[in-house]
């Protein structure tokens, strides 16, 4: 029973401030050059969740995102709390590329849709999309952040293999990835359904990894690099 209720707190959270504030939402995507602002509340969306949820956030960093300068952050995904930890681990305004099956959650789609890059990962076409779109939010100063491994691993793998578009994208765009380790995540709240509970919930930014001088055949070097920074503090301190 506690887990049932405690899956209907999470979505009730999630929707609340959406009902709540959903004029100043509204207005915050009618420009792209809006975003900033959108992305304020979205943190703010976030820390109320978690903090709901009776999860204390810790964000340990090794190296501290500069203001107003893009980065691709990358992490591992085993939770739906990963998208609040994410937003709460940064000031740098960013935007996530999600698969586009999310966008069809009621209410919180409308406006995932309206601010995420969606991807179509059995479309060809889709894929090669989502560099022209991130092009065009790198030039408006903003981030990226994509979870590289595709979608959430079975319970018992640590990390998944990643796919390689989260790293081709930085070299194309020549800018520093931010690999990023979510210690407790799975133990909180995975996709398991009787699991988890409130507790502890860090998030450690890593140094960044810089791709300047990089090539395109420099991809999957780039992949095992961070892949193995993420692997190596999950297997030591998860």
């Amino acid at each position: 029973m506690f887990w049932i209720l405690y899956r209907i707190w999470f979505y009730i959270l999630v929707a609340l401030p959406i009902i709540v504030f959903f004029p100043l939402l509204i207005i915050s995507i009618l420009k792209e050059t809006w975003y900033p602002y959108f992305f304020r509340i979205a943190r703010l969306w976030a820390k109320f969740i978690l903090t709901g949820m009776g999860f204390v956030w810790k964000i340990e960093h090794e190296q501290i995102p500069e203001r107003d300068k893009s980065y691709m952050f990358v992490a591992n995904h085993t939770s739906m709390a990963d998208i609040m930890l994410m937003l709460v681990s940064t000031k740098n305004p960013f935007v996530f590329v999600g698969k586009k099956e999310l966008a069809k959650i009621p209410l919180f789609g409308f406006f995932y849709k309206r601010t995420c890059i969606l991807v179509d990962r059995n479309s060809e076409s889709s894929r090669k999309a989502v560099f022209l779109r991130a092009q065009k939010r790198l030039k408006q100063g903003l981030s990226i952040c994509i979870f590289p491994e595709g979608g959430v691993p079975d319970e018992d793998i640590i990390l998944d293999t990643f796919k390689d578009g989260a790293f081709r994208l930085a070299i194309n765009h020549q800018i520093p990835v931010v690999p990023m380790s979510f210690l407790d995540n799975k133990k909180r709240f995975s996709y398991t359904f009787f699991s988890g509970g409130p507790g502890k919930m860090r998030a450690v930014i890593h140094p960044f990894i810089e791709t300047k001088g990089l090539t395109v055949s420099d991809t999957k070097d780039l992949n095992k690099r961070v892949r193995e920074v993420i692997l190596k503090t999950l297997e030591t301190r998860a």
